[in-house]
């Protein structure tokens, strides 16, 4: 990452449809969350007839790309992304700017998406491999050979807190596995990711990739029009993408909200190492991370040491701007979002649970913006907000157990099931608490998107969504699969006898 700490000039990004940019009459104007006011830049803002063409795009793109071997389509994507981390700085500043993330994560951002993309093309090799069930004699007279082919055209609709990231999770599977697709970036952060996704787009067959940006209301074409739909974003958004994709039969993949539990058993080690990864996996991005602990559980012996730990870090939180030098902590992306969140800290006030507050709000320009102060709430009662629901920012409720089933129960006890922790000592302590966690992805010893194994299929269970993304599982989620079975002769005529 260079020294280059800003941009200056409005950006302004357009469609990308069948292999050529597209500007609108219309425009989002795009917001700077830390600066009220301000505005990053500008995005084309599509028609409902400009969703239809990028659709049609991509059904003409699709014969020729799905045509292709798996391997010469990991070559052209290999090609495809080659240059992409030219305009990184650049595109980490626009991010950081009309997201609110420090730079830094926005840095980060992009450089996940070319990992997950590289690492996806290392799947080619798997993506055709079928196998083949034999002949049972006397029983079944047929083998039969199971292969996969790819669905069609897919939309794939990322949220705004890690929009190019989320990306890389869903985007290079698919297009591996054969499909042509169309991204959809976040209304309200859309300029960075279209920026990255058109120099991709532009290296590839005409239509292959295509760029949709605008208002939500002219969408429903990516939906309904499509083969399959992955959405990532909040429970609420993916039961609208479910309502309007059963009307076509469109297929779903969803990765939604979590609630995650962080589980200190007694016998957890709280040196700095173990600490700096609980706070990075509570705080990073200001708490805007789907993966994020949402709720920590610790052994009553333990709690004042952990408290002790996560209160020395958030003394040291700058809370500031994120582009500006020595900034720790961003704003949130959405005034709706600060609003809600300190609703969260103003009720657990009111409940008289133990609130924590850290750090100073910036003045200047900066006031107004959608700052809050990072808040501990110690040992609240478990029927609170803060505590069942999504916080999406920069709180985190603190709850003692006193054994083990306890904390398995509380962490159990809520509507989603993305992801969790285990912290202890004892290997088999790990896994025989992670086994009985009802989520997707459990780590130990740490929790977070910082290791996450981009290899491994991630998603969720309960309200947190269904489908898989990353790994080969990933690659499946954008293939059918086709059973084709040939009859034995000899298997067939002995049993006739």
């Amino acid at each position: 990452m260079s020294d280059t700490l800003s941009t200056n000039a409005e950006v302004r990004t357009g469609l990308f449809i069948g292999g050529e940019e597209r500007q609108t009459p219309g425009t989002l104007s795009i917001q700077d969350p830390g600066k009220p006011g301000g505005i990053v830049g500008e995005a084309a803002d599509a028609s409902t007839a400009d969703v239809a063409d990028a659709v049609a795009a991509a059904r003409d793109a699709y014969p020729g790309w799905s045509a292709l071997t798996p391997k010469e389509r990991a070559a052209a994507m290999a090609d495809a992304i080659a240059t992409i981390a030219e305009d990184r700085d650049a595109d980490a500043a626009i991010l950081s700017q009309e997201n609110g993330k420090i730079r830094l994560e926005a840095w980060i951002d992009a450089l996940v998406f070319e990992l997950r993309w590289n690492l996806a093309l290392t799947l080619a090799d798997e993506v055709s491999t079928g196998h083949t069930l034999p002949v049972v004699p006397g029983a079944i007279p047929v083998s039969t050979k199971i292969s996969y082919q790819s669905l069609g055209v897919v939309t794939v609709i990322v949220p705004f807190n890690w929009p190019i990231a989320i990306l890389g999770a869903a985007l290079p599977h698919a297009l591996l596995a054969g499909n042509t697709a169309i991204v959809k970036p976040p209304p309200s952060a859309p300029l960075a990711t279209t920026r990255v996704v058109q120099r991709i787009a532009e290296r590839l067959p005409a239509g292959v990739l295509n760029v949709i940006t605008g208002a939500d209301k002219n969408m429903g074409g990516l939906i309904t029009d499509v083969d399959k739909v992955c959405f990532t974003g909040s429970v609420g958004g993916g039961k609208r993408i479910m309502e309007m994709a059963s009307t076509s039969l469109t297929r779903v993949t969803l990765e939604l909200g979590g609630n995650d539990a962080a589980i200190f058993l007694d016998d957890v080690v709280l040196d700095d190492t173990h600490l700096d990864r609980l706070f990075a996996g509570i705080f990073d991005s200001t708490g805007q991370i789907c993966m994020n602990a949402k709720r920590v559980f610790v052994h009553r012996s333990r709690l004042d040491e952990l408290v002790a730990g996560l209160s020395a870090r958030l003394e040291k939180t700058v809370v500031g701007y994120g582009l500006d030098e020595g900034t720790t902590m961003g704003p949130l992306h959405q005034a709706a979002q600060k609003t809600f969140v300190a609703q969260l800290i103003d009720e657990a006030k009111a409940a008289g649970a133990d609130v924590r507050e850290f750090g100073e709000l910036p003045g200047g320009e900066l006031e107004g913006g959608n700052f809050l102060r990072p808040t501990l709430v110690v040992d609240p009662d478990p029927q609170l907000r803060v505590v069942t629901e999504e916080q999406f920012g920069p709180v985190i409720p603190i709850i003692p157990f006193d054994d083990e089933a306890e904390a398995i129960a509380l962490a159990n006890d809520t509507w989603s099931g993305l992801c969790g922790s285990v912290w202890t000592d004892s290997p088999e302590s790990a896994q025989r608490v992670g086994a009985q966690l009802i989520c997707g992805y459990v780590w130990v010893n740490d929790h977070g998107a910082t290791r996450l194994d981009l290899r491994a299929p991630f998603g969720g269970m309960k309200r947190s969504g269904f489908g898989r993304e990353q790994g080969i599982e990933g690659v499946r989620a954008f293939q059918d699969t086709r059973a084709i079975a040939t009859i034995d002769p000899e298997a067939l005529s002995a049993m006739a006898h």
